[in-house]
This record gives C-alpha cells, sequence and structure tokens, in this order.
C-alpha cells in the first residue's frame, strides 16, 4: 500500500500500512526526526504537526488520512533557525530538556498564522494540548508573544 502527500512542500510517498500512525512515517519512513513521540495517546502534544495548516496530533492520524494534503512538521519553519518563533525561542531560553518543543513550535506556529496578536487567554488554548513536564510554560507565552510582535512587524 502507498500514501502520497505533500511533506514540507514535497511530493512524498509513504509506503507504510494505511493505519500507520503518521508519526512513524514522518520519523522512520522519511528521516524528519524533530516530531517527537510523547504519550502515544493524542494528550501531550509532541507530536503536533499541521495538516492542510491544522494541528494535528501525528500519533494518532493514519497515515492514509493525509492522502493528497500538506503536512508541515518542525523542519519546514526553517533550517536555520530564522524563523521568528525559533528566534523568540533561543532568545526566551524556552528548552530546559527540549523534548516537547517540537511540538510547542507547531501550536505555536498554527495559532500565529491565524492571530498575529494573540492574547493570554488565545496562548492558553492554542497551547492547552502541548504538556512541557519542566514547566517552562512562563518562557513560552513570553517567546509567542515577542514572535508575534517580530511578525506584525514585518507584514
Amino acid at each position: 500500500m502507498s500514501t502520497t502527500m505533500n511533506v514540507n512542500g514535497k511530493a512524498v510517498t509513504a509506503r507504510s500500512e494505511p493505519d500507520t500512525p503518521l508519526l512513524w512515517v514522518i520519523r522512520d519512513e522519511l528521516g524528519l526526526s524533530g516530531t517527537k513521540f510523547g504519550c502515544g495517546a493524542a494528550l501531550c502534544g509532541a507530536c503536533t504537526v499541521h495538516v492542510n495548516g491544522q494541528p494535528v496530533r501525528s500519533c494518532q492520524t493514519p497515515v492514509a488520512s493525509v492522502a493528497g494534503k500538506r503536512v508541515a512538521t518542525v523542519e519546514s519553519l526553517s533550517k536555520n533557525n530564522s524563523h521568528p518563533l525559533q528566534k523568540a525561542w533561543i532568545k526566551h531560553d524556552v528548552p530546559q530538556c527540549g523534548y516537547c518543543q517540537s511540538g510547542q513550535l507547531m501550536s505555536a506556529a498554527a495559532l500565529l498564522t491565524k492571530n498575529k496578536n494573540p492574547s493570554d487567554a488565545d496562548i492558553d488554548a492554542a497551547m492547552s494540548g502541548n504538556i512541557c513536564r519542566c514547566g517552562a510554560y512562563p518562557r513560552i507565552k513570553a517567546a509567542i508573544k515577542d514572535a508575534a510582535a517580530t511578525m506584525r512587524k514585518t507584514v
């Protein structure tokens, strides 16, 4: 069986079974290791990617469900940490262990695509499905606000 999709701007064909979680196709078949396995139950957000611009938990998304769709992983933000979110993450020293950060970044990117001036409540709502065991939430929120301000200046 094969599933064709667009991953980070490139057409790819996955050879995995249709019910294989998208996470394993991304990591094992496509070799993109930025997206992480956390809980396997779509509860922690570490595996967040975008499908047609919407954040989804790739650990519970069957690869067949993304046939013909656009999938964006954390690698799609930039190759050199030049995305405003990545710059803000570095500036605010967000990661401690770093494990949840790809999912955090992808949830934040989805928010800022829709809302260039999010309130605290908007950020809390958008990020509520992402768990950070290190408790870096205040730095995550500050980085999102900083990135949003930068993105508003460049529009």
